[in-house]
């Protein structure tokens, strides 16, 4: 029989809302701690909502991404007792617009571990030059959901001149870091097949070294909810708003062209675009602010209720490493439209209404179809959350988890 372990799990951010990190902390947290393990999580701000017999344990970065306005984000850095050359570090090259956090989490995590009794860490996408360090003394997990190259890909796909170009560069500077990192961790997770050929290729990792385990979804909130009437013509869709990866524009222009056929339509988005950002500029373009509805910091049975009150989910991503909300779209039971790339098809099987990316017109043709004829889809919205009720408990999930973890403790003992 084997042992209980004693399992950390590190995030360099874990927001509660509004993003599928704080999620998968959440979840495979509770998943572990139930098969019988202590785990403890060391996350760096904006800390994440968990179960309460799991630990947290805060590695205090600055957080300066809370903010954009400098004398905020001065007065972070000069309010910092002690502050080390991490601080140093990551508030200058926040202030020349890079993203360090990810570093500058790593070294803290160092700190922390060293300090520590643990049999094995998980840690959640930092890839930095601290966990090649840890791992040369303790067995580590590394999740990897995608490789990040593909946002940044896409994010230069769609910047505007030069200066933005050098915006997003210097931004995703600590790709440099992640591709020197990756090839030189032992153990790699995955949550699609998707996602480890492309980790495979962007990051040059051996391909014996990365396991796909797919994600969970939470079911038992996700679920139809009979109590709930559905609002006549409302359509949800879960994204980043301001993040071109996700794909809202294409969602956006179809409810521009249903507008005038389909006078009640809304769609209610979870999530909110930047003050004068990119996507509220494109609303008003399209002149469908009435339509359009914001929900933000909504727990996750709020969110349930949402889609029990909308007719259609969309999700009109350009790539998903996985993709909750494809997931619990479906584990609510309610007809899907979702693009036919990356990860996306994995989780969809045949029970979504699958459609090209970067296409507004098949968004459109799609919503049409279903809003006419609502039953026809139903039926399939229904199989669909039996599909996902069958390949995405948690509960099986968490002992595949377990199966890995025990493998590289003994590997890391040979």
């Amino acid at each position: 029989m084997n042992p209980k372990l004693n399992i950390a799990i590190s995030s360099y951010r874990s927001a509660p809302y509004g993003g599928g990190q704080g999620i998968f902390i959440y979840e495979l947290s509770k998943a572990l701690q139930a098969l019988g393990h202590n785990v403890d999580i060391i996350s760096g701000p904006p800390y994440p909502n968990l179960e309460s017999e799991i630990n947290l344990i805060k590695s205090p970065g600055l957080d300066l991404f809370s903010t954009f306005v400098f004398k905020e984000r001065l007065s972070m850095f000069l309010n910092r007792k002690d502050r080390t050359l991490d601080d140093w570090y990551e508030f200058f090259s926040a202030l020349l617009g890079g993203f360090p956090e990810m570093k500058t989490f790593g070294n803290r995590l160092q700190t922390i571990i060293c300090n520590s009794s643990y049999d094995i860490l998980i840690d959640n996408q930092s890839i930095s030059f601290g966990i090649l360090e840890i791992q040369k003394s303790l067995p580590v997990l590394e999740i990897i959901h995608h490789p990040i190259t593909k946002d940044y890909e896409y994010d230069l796909e769609f910047s505007r001149g030069i200066i933005q170009k050098i915006s997003k560069w210097r931004w995703f500077s600590f790709l440099k870091m992640q591709k020197k990192v990756a090839p030189q961790l032992k153990a790699i997770s995955t949550p699609s097949v998707n996602s480890k050929k492309d980790i495979v290729k962007d990051f040059s990792v051996s391909n014996k070294k990365i396991s796909v385990i797919p994600n969970g979804i939470d079911f038992k909130v996700f679920s139809p909810k009979d109590r709930i009437p559905r609002t006549k013509d409302q359509i949800i869709t879960t994204a980043s708003a301001d993040v071109p990866l996700k794909g809202l524009d294409f969602t956006l222009k179809a409810i521009a062209a249903l507008k005038e056929e389909f006078p009640l339509l809304r769609l209610v988005i979870i999530g909110a675009p930047r003050t004068g950002g990119h996507t509220e500029r494109l609303i008003q373009k399209l002149k469908i602010e009435a339509n359009i509805v914001y929900k933000t910091n909504l727990t996750k049975e709020e969110i349930a209720i949402e889609y029990a009150s909308s007719n259609i989910a969309i999700v009109s991503s350009l790539y998903e490493g996985f993709g909750f909300p494809v997931g619990e779209a479906m584990a609510c039971s309610i007809p899907l439209i979702a693009t036919n790339v990356a990860s996306i098809p994995e989780i969809t099987s045949n029970f979504a209404e699958l459609i090209p990316s970067n296409d507004s017109k098949s968004i459109e043709v799609s919503i049409r179809k279903i809003l006419l004829n609502p039953s026809k889809y139903q039926s399939r919205a229904e199989d669909g959350r039996k599909h996902i009720i069958e390949n995405f408990d948690w509960e099986k999930i968490s002992k595949s988890y377990e199966g890995l973890i025990y493998k590289i403790i003994q590997d890391f003992k040979c």
